[in-house]
Protein backbone atom coordinates (compact mmCIF):
# COMPACT_ATOMS: atom_id res chain seq x y z
CA UNK A 1 0.00 0.00 0.00
CA UNK A 2 1.15 3.82 -0.84
CA UNK A 3 1.89 5.81 1.98
CA UNK A 4 -0.65 8.14 0.31
CA UNK A 5 -3.33 5.45 0.76
CA UNK A 6 -2.55 4.13 4.29
CA UNK A 7 -5.60 6.11 7.02
CA UNK A 8 -3.75 9.16 8.55
CA UNK A 9 -4.77 11.65 10.61
CA UNK A 10 -3.47 15.21 10.51
CA UNK A 11 -3.20 16.91 13.84
CA UNK A 12 -1.54 20.30 12.60
CA UNK A 13 -3.87 22.45 10.22
CA UNK A 14 -5.68 25.55 9.61
CA UNK A 15 -8.72 26.84 7.96
CA UNK A 16 -8.88 30.21 6.42
CA UNK A 17 -12.16 31.47 4.88
CA UNK A 18 -12.17 35.40 4.50
CA UNK A 19 -15.02 35.49 1.71
CA UNK A 20 -17.28 33.88 4.45
CA UNK A 21 -15.63 34.98 7.69
CA UNK A 22 -13.88 38.25 7.83
CA UNK A 23 -10.83 38.91 9.46
CA UNK A 24 -11.04 40.24 12.78
CA UNK A 25 -9.96 44.25 11.78
CA UNK A 26 -7.21 44.51 14.78
CA UNK A 27 -5.30 41.67 13.49
CA UNK A 28 -2.15 42.85 12.21
CA UNK A 29 -1.27 39.64 9.95
CA UNK A 30 -3.91 39.14 7.19
CA UNK A 31 -2.87 36.07 5.08
CA UNK A 32 -3.92 36.12 1.72
CA UNK A 33 -3.40 34.16 -2.26
CA UNK A 34 -1.53 30.88 -1.79
CA UNK A 35 -2.10 31.04 2.54
CA UNK A 36 -5.71 30.78 2.19
CA UNK A 37 -7.01 27.41 3.08
CA UNK A 38 -10.82 27.06 3.35
CA UNK A 39 -12.73 23.49 4.61
CA UNK A 40 -13.98 22.92 1.33
CA UNK A 41 -9.97 23.12 -0.39
CA UNK A 42 -8.76 21.06 3.12
CA UNK A 43 -11.78 17.78 2.03
CA UNK A 44 -9.87 18.03 -1.18
CA UNK A 45 -6.55 17.48 0.35
CA UNK A 46 -7.60 15.11 2.58
CA UNK A 47 -9.41 12.89 0.18
CA UNK A 48 -6.27 12.88 -2.43
CA UNK A 49 -3.86 11.80 0.59
CA UNK A 50 -5.50 9.13 2.88
CA UNK A 51 -6.74 11.82 5.58
CA UNK A 52 -9.60 10.77 7.46
CA UNK A 53 -9.55 13.36 9.95
CA UNK A 54 -8.11 16.41 11.04
CA UNK A 55 -7.38 18.33 14.08
CA UNK A 56 -7.92 22.05 13.34
CA UNK A 57 -5.91 24.73 15.33
CA UNK A 58 -7.32 27.88 15.50
CA UNK A 59 -4.76 30.56 13.93
CA UNK A 60 -3.60 34.01 15.31
CA UNK A 61 -3.26 35.07 12.17
CA UNK A 62 -6.32 36.46 10.69
CA UNK A 63 -8.62 35.87 13.24
CA UNK A 64 -7.00 35.95 16.82
CA UNK A 65 -9.60 34.20 19.25
CA UNK A 66 -12.50 34.78 16.74
CA UNK A 67 -12.94 30.93 16.69
CA UNK A 68 -16.05 31.19 14.17
CA UNK A 69 -14.21 29.72 10.96
CA UNK A 70 -13.20 26.99 12.94
CA UNK A 71 -16.00 25.87 14.94
CA UNK A 72 -18.22 25.83 11.41
CA UNK A 73 -16.26 23.79 9.76
CA UNK A 74 -16.15 21.03 12.74
CA UNK A 75 -20.02 21.51 13.03
CA UNK A 76 -20.63 21.32 8.92
CA UNK A 77 -18.24 18.23 8.50
CA UNK A 78 -19.71 15.52 11.08
CA UNK A 79 -16.99 13.68 12.58
CA UNK A 80 -14.05 14.45 10.62
CA UNK A 81 -12.55 17.55 12.45
CA UNK A 82 -12.19 18.38 16.04
CA UNK A 83 -10.30 21.42 17.06
CA UNK A 84 -8.06 23.16 19.23
CA UNK A 85 -9.48 26.68 20.40
CA UNK A 86 -7.73 30.41 21.04
CA UNK A 87 -9.37 31.31 24.40
CA UNK A 88 -8.41 34.76 27.19
CA UNK A 89 -6.07 33.49 30.32
CA UNK A 90 -9.66 33.55 31.79
CA UNK A 91 -11.89 31.48 30.54
CA UNK A 92 -13.92 30.21 33.08
CA UNK A 93 -15.08 26.53 33.17
CA UNK A 94 -18.62 27.20 31.59
CA UNK A 95 -17.05 28.61 28.66
CA UNK A 96 -14.30 25.89 28.11
CA UNK A 97 -17.30 23.26 28.22
CA UNK A 98 -19.01 24.84 25.63
CA UNK A 99 -15.95 24.50 23.63
CA UNK A 100 -15.51 20.80 24.39
CA UNK A 101 -19.03 20.18 23.89
CA UNK A 102 -19.02 21.33 20.13
CA UNK A 103 -15.41 19.78 19.32
CA UNK A 104 -12.56 21.61 21.02
CA UNK A 105 -10.11 19.78 22.69
CA UNK A 106 -7.69 22.17 23.94
CA UNK A 107 -6.64 25.79 24.15
CA UNK A 108 -3.70 26.74 21.92
CA UNK A 109 -0.70 29.27 24.07
CA UNK A 110 1.53 30.66 21.56
CA UNK A 111 4.34 32.28 23.23
CA UNK A 112 6.07 32.39 19.79
CA UNK A 113 3.78 35.03 18.81
CA UNK A 114 2.62 36.59 22.14
CA UNK A 115 6.09 35.98 24.16
CA UNK A 116 6.12 33.33 27.00
CA UNK A 117 5.54 36.94 29.91
CA UNK A 118 1.87 36.66 28.11
CA UNK A 119 1.23 33.84 30.24
CA UNK A 120 2.68 34.09 33.39
CA UNK A 121 -1.02 34.76 34.78
CA UNK A 122 -1.98 30.94 33.21
CA UNK A 123 -1.88 28.57 35.99
CA UNK A 124 -5.77 29.10 36.52
CA UNK A 125 -6.46 28.10 32.93
CA UNK A 126 -4.56 25.28 32.92
CA UNK A 127 -6.11 24.17 36.03
CA UNK A 128 -9.45 24.33 34.20
CA UNK A 129 -8.40 22.75 31.61
CA UNK A 130 -6.94 19.79 33.59
CA UNK A 131 -10.16 19.22 35.37
CA UNK A 132 -12.06 19.14 31.90
CA UNK A 133 -9.68 16.87 30.97
CA UNK A 134 -8.82 19.05 27.82
CA UNK A 135 -5.25 19.54 26.73
CA UNK A 136 -2.55 22.71 26.31
CA UNK A 137 -1.41 23.30 23.22
CA UNK A 138 2.47 24.93 23.18
CA UNK A 139 3.82 26.38 20.48
CA UNK A 140 7.26 27.22 21.78
CA UNK A 141 10.87 28.44 20.52
CA UNK A 142 14.34 28.28 21.61
CA UNK A 143 14.49 28.21 24.95
CA UNK A 144 10.69 29.48 25.73
CA UNK A 145 9.49 26.09 27.23
CA UNK A 146 11.41 26.37 30.23
CA UNK A 147 9.02 29.00 31.32
CA UNK A 148 6.15 26.34 31.09
CA UNK A 149 8.06 23.12 33.20
CA UNK A 150 6.83 24.09 36.52
CA UNK A 151 3.67 24.45 35.58
CA UNK A 152 3.53 20.83 33.85
CA UNK A 153 5.21 19.08 36.54
CA UNK A 154 2.54 20.56 38.99
CA UNK A 155 -0.63 20.40 37.38
CA UNK A 156 -1.75 17.90 36.24
CA UNK A 157 -2.84 19.00 32.66
CA UNK A 158 -2.47 17.19 28.77
CA UNK A 159 -0.11 19.21 27.17
CA UNK A 160 0.21 18.86 23.03
CA UNK A 161 3.45 20.27 21.70
CA UNK A 162 3.51 21.76 18.18
CA UNK A 163 6.59 21.42 15.44
CA UNK A 164 8.97 19.51 18.08
CA UNK A 165 9.31 22.64 20.57
CA UNK A 166 11.01 24.46 17.23
CA UNK A 167 14.60 24.19 19.19
CA UNK A 168 16.81 26.17 17.75
CA UNK A 169 18.79 23.68 14.64
CA UNK A 170 22.32 24.79 15.06
CA UNK A 171 22.25 24.65 18.59
CA UNK A 172 21.90 20.46 18.43
CA UNK A 173 20.46 18.23 21.21
CA UNK A 174 21.95 19.33 24.24
CA UNK A 175 20.12 22.76 23.91
CA UNK A 176 18.11 23.51 27.33
CA UNK A 177 15.11 24.18 26.28
CA UNK A 178 15.01 20.94 23.98
CA UNK A 179 16.62 18.56 26.97
CA UNK A 180 13.15 19.91 29.16
CA UNK A 181 11.06 18.82 26.73
CA UNK A 182 12.44 15.79 26.63
CA UNK A 183 12.32 15.29 30.66
CA UNK A 184 8.90 15.95 30.49
CA UNK A 185 8.19 12.44 28.47
CA UNK A 186 8.18 11.25 32.73
CA UNK A 187 5.16 12.98 33.18
CA UNK A 188 2.84 10.56 31.04
CA UNK A 189 1.19 13.43 29.97
CA UNK A 190 2.76 15.34 27.20
CA UNK A 191 2.49 14.41 23.35
CA UNK A 192 4.70 15.78 20.76
CA UNK A 193 3.59 16.64 16.98
CA UNK A 194 6.13 15.58 14.52
CA UNK A 195 5.72 18.78 12.09
CA UNK A 196 6.53 22.10 11.59
CA UNK A 197 10.24 20.89 10.54
CA UNK A 198 10.58 24.75 8.17
CA UNK A 199 9.95 26.67 10.60
CA UNK A 200 13.35 25.41 12.78
CA UNK A 201 15.88 23.62 10.24
CA UNK A 202 18.32 25.44 8.59
CA UNK A 203 18.01 23.31 5.83
CA UNK A 204 15.95 23.05 2.94
CA UNK A 205 13.66 19.90 2.17
CA UNK A 206 13.87 16.69 3.06
CA UNK A 207 14.52 19.23 6.57
CA UNK A 208 17.60 16.65 7.47
CA UNK A 209 18.84 18.88 10.25
CA UNK A 210 15.55 18.21 11.68
CA UNK A 211 15.67 14.47 11.63
CA UNK A 212 18.11 14.00 14.57
CA UNK A 213 15.28 16.34 16.99
CA UNK A 214 12.83 13.91 15.79
CA UNK A 215 14.44 10.94 16.50
CA UNK A 216 15.42 11.79 19.60
CA UNK A 217 12.13 12.73 20.48
CA UNK A 218 10.56 9.14 19.50
CA UNK A 219 12.84 7.82 21.99
CA UNK A 220 11.92 9.79 24.81
CA UNK A 221 8.11 9.67 24.14
CA UNK A 222 7.64 6.58 22.06
CA UNK A 223 5.30 6.97 19.30
CA UNK A 224 2.38 6.01 21.49
CA UNK A 225 2.48 10.12 22.31
CA UNK A 226 3.58 11.04 18.93
CA UNK A 227 1.97 12.42 16.58
CA UNK A 228 1.84 13.79 12.71
CA UNK A 229 0.68 16.94 11.17
CA UNK A 230 1.33 18.65 8.31
CA UNK A 231 0.39 22.73 9.49
CA UNK A 232 -1.33 23.19 6.01
CA UNK A 233 -2.05 25.72 4.08
CA UNK A 234 1.40 26.93 5.52
CA UNK A 235 0.95 30.20 6.91
CA UNK A 236 4.12 32.68 6.54
CA UNK A 237 5.98 30.32 4.99
CA UNK A 238 9.43 31.67 3.48
CA UNK A 239 9.38 29.02 0.72
CA UNK A 240 7.37 26.85 -0.69
CA UNK A 241 5.81 23.70 1.10
CA UNK A 242 3.34 20.84 -0.49
CA UNK A 243 1.29 18.12 1.22
CA UNK A 244 2.81 15.42 -0.71
CA UNK A 245 6.35 15.70 0.12
CA UNK A 246 5.65 16.45 3.66
CA UNK A 247 3.80 13.08 3.70
CA UNK A 248 6.58 11.41 1.67
CA UNK A 249 9.11 12.28 4.18
CA UNK A 250 7.00 9.94 6.90
CA UNK A 251 8.34 7.69 4.90
CA UNK A 252 11.84 8.30 5.06
CA UNK A 253 11.53 9.04 8.70
CA UNK A 254 9.72 5.63 9.23
CA UNK A 255 9.84 2.71 6.52
CA UNK A 256 8.23 0.34 9.25
CA UNK A 257 4.46 0.70 8.15
CA UNK A 258 3.43 -0.90 11.88
CA UNK A 259 5.28 2.40 13.52
CA UNK A 260 3.66 4.78 10.83
CA UNK A 261 0.48 2.96 11.53
CA UNK A 262 0.71 3.91 15.18
CA UNK A 263 2.13 7.42 14.39
CA UNK A 264 -0.47 8.44 11.66
CA UNK A 265 -3.35 6.95 13.37
CA UNK A 266 -3.65 4.81 16.02
CA UNK A 267 -2.29 7.66 18.57
CA UNK A 268 -3.96 10.76 17.22
CA UNK A 269 -7.19 8.88 17.07
CA UNK A 270 -7.22 7.28 20.92
CA UNK A 271 -6.15 11.08 21.79
CA UNK A 272 -8.73 12.91 20.36
CA UNK A 273 -11.47 10.53 20.31
CA UNK A 274 -12.27 10.32 16.69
Amino acid sequence: MSIFDEPKIDCHAHVLDPAHFPYGREIAYKPSGQEIGTAAQLLQVMKIYGVKHVLLVQPNSGYGSDNSCMLDAIEHNTGLFKGVAIAGLEADLATLRDLKDRGIVGIAFNPTFNGADYYADAAGLLERLAELDMFVQLQCEHDQFLSFVPWIEAIPVNVLIDHCGRPTAEAGLDQAGFKALLRTAETGRVHVKLSGYAKYACQAYPFEDAWPFVRTLVDAFTLERCMWASDWPYLRATERQDYGPLVGLVQSLFPDPDERRTLLWDTPKRLFGF
